[in-house]
């Protein structure tokens, strides 16, 4: 079973080195059935994480705005919105 409070504290960085040593170990394909399901709900979990991180990661970017001389005066969402 996957510990949702142990991938929940993860950074982005671990999170995505543990994804990426679980696809290593699934497309090795020497890993037993049920290892391979469990490894797979991990996985899952890891990714949603990531996904999850991004997603804050770019609400929180801005573009800085400068007034005409060059001077910032402010931020606006990336997206223009």
């Amino acid at each position: 079973m996957v510990d949702a409070a142990d991938v929940n504290a993860l950074s982005f960085e671990k999170a995505l080195a543990e994804l990426e040593t679980i696809v290593a170990k699934l497309e090795g394909g020497n890993v037993p059935l049920e290892e391979s399901i469990a490894l797979y709900a991990r996985g899952e979990a890891l990714k949603a994480r990531c996904d999850a991180l991004l997603k804050d990661a770019e609400a929180r970017v801005e573009k800085i705005t400068l007034s005409a001389d060059g001077r910032p005066v402010g931020a606006q969402p990336l997206d223009g919105e």
